[in-house]
This record gives structure tokens, C-alpha cells and sequence, in this order.
């Protein structure tokens, strides 16, 4: 097996087998243990909240880990009067976390698949985005687990993703290269087959 897929299907897992989360007051503590780790002094005025506010954004962040995105997808539609071209979401937006330094990823996702005998509901593509997004990460691990999962779901003749983002843990701290952005891509089905499928895919990304 790929080494790839292999660690794509222990980090699924690692997911689906959840751990047992500590108390909201033990991982308030924890905050306070990595401020006073920084030099300041977690009982200041300005901090005595901040432990609060983290394990609130933190909820926010990592909503992904409490969604299943499969379910997203399992409302379909096949009533499409013929349809049988492309359907194409572009400029998706993606805030994510490096699952190395935890800091932020933030870019774009473009999808596309090429439908079957059934459609889903537009919305539904881009809260799969999210909810993968929402969970610590790398971004080709989150390339695959989208494409994975609409090709499970929805059975197209072909699916096509590239998300396009810039990583914190490059542009802020490391080498310091605010301006690089990281681009993944996957084709599967036609699109990986048809070099113009593709094609048509990564123009309609630059439209």
C-alpha cells in the first residue's frame, strides 16, 4: 500500500476512534500553563480571561472533529432533467490548522465532479470543505480526505480538487516567506483519465 493512503487511513481512524477529551477546566489550565511558559503571568488583568476565550475559539476551530462529513452528503438528488456536465464550486474559503505548529492555514478550495446518477445540494460540497478544514491538518492529508469522501458519497464519473493556501508555520515563523502559497491537486475517475476534462477544470479555477 501507498505510504500516502496508508497514513491517510490511520489519520482518518486516529479520528473516527475518538479520545477521551478532558474537562473544559483542564484544558483552561493547560492555557495558563503555555502563557506562563511565554513570561506572563496568567493572573494579570489583561489574562486572567484569555484561558476562557481560547477553549471557546478552540470549539470553533476544531468544530470538524464533532461532524461526520459522509452524513453531509447523504441527502442526494437524481431529478436533474438530463443534466450531465460539470458541476463546479470555485473560490471555496478555507481556514484551517497546521497540525505540526497548530497555527493557521487560510486559502482557497475549488471542486468539481462530474455527476452520474445523482446531484447534491451545492451548499453541501462546501460544509464538506469545512468540517475537514476544521480539524488539525495538512493540506494534502485534506485534499484527500474531501475527494475521498465525495467520491464515496456521490459515485460521479470524476472528481477534481485543488485547494490553493498559505501556512503560517511558512510565513511567519520558520524560513519566513510571507508570500508562498502551498497548492494541492487530485482528479480522480474522468478527470484523472481526460487530460481536457482537467484542463477545462483548471481553467474554469483561473476565470
Amino acid at each position: 500500500m501507498d505510504k500516502k493512503v496508508s497514513d491517510e487511513i490511520i489519520h482518518t481512524e486516529s479520528i473516527n476512534n475518538k479520545v477521551a477529551k478532558p474537562s473544559r477546566e483542564e484544558a483552561m489550565e493547560a492555557v495558563k500553563t503555555l502563557i506562563s511558559w511565554a513570561g506572563d503571568d496568567p493572573s494579570r488583568e489583561g489574562l486572567i480571561e484569555t484561558p476562557k476565550r481560547v477553549v471557546k475559539a478552540y470549539e470553533e476551530f476544531f468544530a470538524g472533529y464533532e461532524q461526520d462529513a459522509s452524513k453531509v452528503l447523504g441527502k442526494t438528488f437524481e431529478d436533474v432533467n438530463g443534466y450531465d456536465d460539470i458541476v463546479f464550486l470555485r473560490d471555496i474559503n478555507i481556514e484551517s490548522h497546521c497540525e505540526h505548529h497548530m497555527v493557521p492555514i487560510a486559502g482557497k478550495a475549488h471542486v468539481a465532479y462530474l455527476p452520474k446518477d445523482k446531484v447534491v445540494g451545492i451548499s453541501k460540497l462546501a460544509r464538506v470543505i469545512e468540517i475537514f478544514a476544521k480539524r488539525l491538518q495538512t493540506q494534502e492529508t485534506m485534499t484527500m480526505q474531501i475527494i475521498n469522501t465525495i467520491d464515496e458519497a456521490l459515485d460521479p464519473f470524476g472528481t477534481a480538487i485543488m485547494i490553493d493556501a498559505k501556512h503560517q508555520c511558512m510565513t511567519t515563523r520558520g524560513i519566513n516567506k510571507p508570500n508562498v502559497s502551498t497548492v494541492t491537486t487530485k482528479f480522480s475517475g474522468l478527470f484523472a483519465e481526460d487530460a481536457e476534462l482537467r484542463n477545462r477544470f483548471m481553467q474554469l479555477v483561473k476565470e
